[in-house]
């Protein structure tokens, strides 16, 4: 799960609340079973997945974790392993040496602190190495049910260009997801925004003629973008980041 490195250009102006219903529910219609591509087995791994795909894809992540989590499915087994062989089993991750160290540390901090369990509660998750807000989201998401909402950078993408949720960090991203998406749909917009900014509203250039939630969108091109279609010469069109 990447981070936001740069701002998005707005888009014409802000959705309406009733726009925003209507294109999380067009998302949710196009992809009803959406959830995180990271494979897990309990809130262990999510939460080890989770820290190991900062700056790196969920398909990195995944392959780097099956004889990991063969080798270390507990946080006693990680603490066991050690930094140098779990670094030997994530090497193809970005930053992995930090991520090594990090994994192990929170590992040892969960038996030490939490009884070998994953906390719930927010400042301690937040409280443990390798941990931010973006991570302490998704697992209280996904692991917990909490309607969370885990600002990427797709998703950052996807609430400025829109109109959606616009702001000038993620944190204001996410505040402004929350209040304006309807709490019924909170908790699993998550998956649809993120999965929908993975594969159709693209950053380089998204592909707006096969978008299921087109009507609502207030993106400034994406009428130039659904008349030339998936036609090589669109990509004269000045797309916004």
């Amino acid at each position: 799960m990447k981070t936001p490195t740069r701002r998005t250009r707005p888009a014409r102006r802000n959705m309406t609340l009733a726009e925003v219903r209507a294109f999380i529910t067009q998302l949710a219609a196009a992809n009803p079973n959406a959830e995180s591509e990271l494979n897990f087995v309990d809130d262990y791994t999510l939460l080890v997945a989770v820290v190991l795909s900062a700056q790196a894809t969920d398909a990195s992540v995944n392959k780097a974790t099956v004889a990991l989590f063969h080798d270390a499915p507990t946080p006693r087994a990680m603490v066991e392993l050690g930094e140098e062989k779990v670094g030997a089993h994530i090497r193809t991750i970005g930053l992995w040496r930090t991520k090594a160290r990090n994994v192990v540390a929170l590992s040892r901090q969960l038996l030490e602190r939490f009884d070998g369990r994953v906390p719930f509660d927010r400042a301690a998750l937040e409280s443990l190495p390798g941990v931010g807000r973006k991570t302490a989201n998704v697992v209280m998401n996904v692991a917990f049910g909490d309607s969370t909402m885990a600002v990427d950078t797709h998703i950052f993408r996807i609430g400025n260009r829109t109109g959606l949720a616009p702001g000038t960090t993620p944190r204001a991203v996410e505040d402004q997801l929350v209040r304006r998406i309807p709490a019924d749909m909170l908790r699993p917009a998550h998956h649809w925004l993120i999965l929908h900014g993975r594969y159709v509203c693209k950053a380089r250039r998204p592909e707006c003629w096969r978008c299921s939630a087109f009507d609502p969108c207030q993106y400034r091109l994406k009428d130039d973008l659904r008349a030339t279609g998936p036609d090589t010469t669109a990509r004269q069109i000045a797309v916004s980041k």
